[in-house]
């Protein structure tokens, strides 16, 4: 047997991983080499070492124990409802969207005095202070939207007319081609916008 394979059935013998054979071969390199046998004692001297080491070694007292164990940060209790908002990530998603669409909507509604005018065509129109007149012979493409005014129809409107937070009057003359929304109440108008905002997506 060489001393290079004799060396690595060594590890092997102190792990007790050798068959018989393999033992009585070691067994006879070592008694006819003496630096394999030097070797030998020396790798059973240290894992004798690490054997005594491991199994005899001091343990922590009691008291240290209990310190470090209560020196360690608690861990956080997960609060019911956070748990059922990680099973339904879709459910609270519509419900994050519609209560900042609430929040910000009913803001809007409440400090939104000006008047606003929408639509193409404007120069059709005749804003006289918080009154937008469509005037008889005139004619708007499109849609008209009037928020914080009134709004009186004599002409045509070739689309949708829609009125917020304001009054509508439409004479005789007066000819609408789409549909007519009058939004006065908050909650008409949160649903305008939502509406209006999904509408934006599907059509992008």
């Amino acid at each position: 047997m060489e001393c290079n394979l004799a060396v690595s059935l060594m590890h092997d013998y102190l792990d007790d991983d050798l068959t018989k054979e393999q033992q009585l071969e070691l067994k006879a390199h070592l008694l006819s080499c003496p630096e394999c046998r030097m070797q030998f004692k020396e790798l059973e001297r240290t894992d004798m070492l690490m054997f005594s080491l491991s199994h005899h070694a001091p343990s922590a007292p009691l008291e240290l124990t209990q310190r470090i164990m209560s020196a360690l940060p608690e861990e956080k209790r997960q609060l019911p409802w956070m748990g059922w908002i990680r099973r339904h990530p879709a459910i609270t998603a519509a419900a994050v969207f519609l209560i900042v669409m609430f929040i910000s909507s009913v803001s809007f509604w409440d400090q939104e005095t000006q008047l606003v005018v929408k639509g193409s065509d404007l120069d059709q129109v005749v804003i006289e202070g918080d009154t937008v007149i469509v005037p008889e012979g005139k004619s708007i493409t499109g849609n008209l939207t009037v928020e914080n005014g009134k709004t009186k129809i004599y002409g045509e409107v070739n689309g949708d007319l829609t009125v917020i937070d304001g009054s509508l009057y439409q004479a005789s003359t007066a000819h609408i081609a789409g549909r007519v929304k009058n939004i006065d109440q908050a909650l008409d108008w949160i649903w305008y916008k939502i509406t209006n905002a999904f509408s934006d997506v599907a059509y992008r």
